[in-house]
Order: C-alpha cells, then sequence, then structure tokens
C-alpha cells in the first residue's frame, strides 16, 4: 500500500517564539513536512524553487517585505504553492489585498493548533479555509456592496469552466469537482489555470469572491 506523500511545509513567521512553536507543532504532525522555518522572506525567491512547498503559513507583519507583498512573488515562482496567512490583522483592507495577492486562506493566530492543521490540509486539498470570523467579515462585505446597474462583464468563460466556477463557489475541494464531472484532477486544475486568467486572479478565494461580487455564477 503506497504512503500518502507528505505535505511541504515553509513557515514564515518573525516572532521567535511562536515560530519555534509552530515548528514543533509542524513536526510534530505526521502527515506534514517541515521543509524551512524563516524570520522574515528576504531569501524568498531562493527558498521557495530550491525547497518546493505545498503549503507556506505566511505572517503579515515582517521586517523587510511584509507577507502581503511577499504572497504574489510566491505564486509568481511556484504558483502551485498555496499561501496561508496566519496572522494577528483581522481588519478588511489586510484580509482582501491578502486574497488579491494570492492567498487561499487567512487563519489568525488564535486559530487553535488542530484547526491550524486542518487547514492545511483543506487548502492543499482545493480548500479556502478561513477563521470564522474573518469569514464573517467577508460575506458581510459583500452582502452591504450595493447592487450593480452596469452590465455583466463577458469573461468568455466555457460552459464547463462555468461549471466548475459554481463548484468553486459552492465550496467544493478539486476531488470533488473531479468525481462530479467525471475528469481528473489534473484536468480541474488546468480549468482552475485558466479561469484565473480569464478571471484575472491569483486564488480560488478571489475567484470565489469576484463570482460572487460580479454574479459570474
Amino acid at each position: 500500500m503506497q504512503t500518502e506523500q507528505k505535505i511541504r511545509i515553509i513557515l514564515y513567521e518573525d516572532n521567535r517564539d511562536l515560530r519555534e512553536g509552530m515548528t514543533f507543532l509542524l513536526q510534530a504532525t505526521p502527515t506534514l513536512e517541515l521543509v524551512g522555518a524563516f524570520p522574515d522572506t528576504g531569501n524568498l525567491e531562493m527558498q521557495v524553487p530550491g525547497l518546493r512547498p505545498d503549503v507556506i503559513l505566511m505572517d503579515i507583519d515582517m521586517p523587510g517585505r511584509t507577507g502581503i507583498e511577499a504572497t504574489p512573488v510566491v505564486k509568481a515562482l511556484r504558483p502551485e504553492t498555496q499561501v496561508l496567512m496566519l496572522t494577528v490583522f483581522e481588519d478588511e483592507d489586510k484580509i482582501f489585498q491578502a486574497i488579491r495577492n494570492g492567498a487561499s486562506g487567512y487563519l489568525l493566530k488564535r486559530t487553535p493548533p488542530t484547526e491550524i492543521i486542518a487547514a492545511i490540509h483543506d487548502v492543499q486539498r482545493g480548500g479556502s479555509p478561513m477563521t470564522s470570523s474573518i469569514a464573517r467579515r467577508v460575506l458581510q462585505f459583500f452582502q452591504q456592496q450595493p447592487a450593480s446597474n452596469q452590465p455583466q462583464k463577458d469573461y468568455d468563460l466555457s460552459p464547463r469552466e462555468l461549471d466548475i466556477l459554481k463548484s468553486l463557489v459552492k465550496g467544493y475541494s478539486y476531488k470533488l469537482i473531479a468525481d462530479e464531472h467525471f475528469i481528473s484532477i489534473d484536468t480541474v486544475r488546468s480549468h482552475i489555470r485558466h479561469i484565473y486568467e480569464k478571471l484575472q486572479v491569483n486564488s480560488k478565494t478571489e475567484a470565489v469572491l469576484k463570482a460572487l461580487k460580479e454574479k459570474i455564477v
């Protein structure tokens, strides 16, 4: 029986105590492999291609380049790497900046360790985990937006791409989308890459938010 491949993790966190605590937690989790833990993103351009992380846990407030500024660099270097923000900030500006820059999830540091581990697995499967208070802020933001009288923009999405975008909005994982549409996970990923390009977004979370805001689906 083939052993499931471990999820490769990089942690960027400038608080030494928290970095050491998270290092212990990640190393103690059998399904995860911590390949690097760093106090800043100064050497990110070498670390990400060299260490090939599946998921990055990214702090926001670090010396030099912030986590929000570093996120699009990660996505440019290695698009398949998922960035999960782990921060104390819960103001809307930082939440939406992180999402626009390519973050796939947003957790507060007070999140219990078991939920952080679950979120790592979720984001690797194609989910967009958020601390409940953050998810509520995101929903409230869109509920408060006035209805637009502008005609819906045509993003030239194919019928299959629209179906997959609908599944993303429903919160389906890549595997569930593949099963629902009788296609492989690699084909799902290919469709989602095309959706991102057409919508001009960098992450599943941003695609879902844009689809909801502009009533694309």
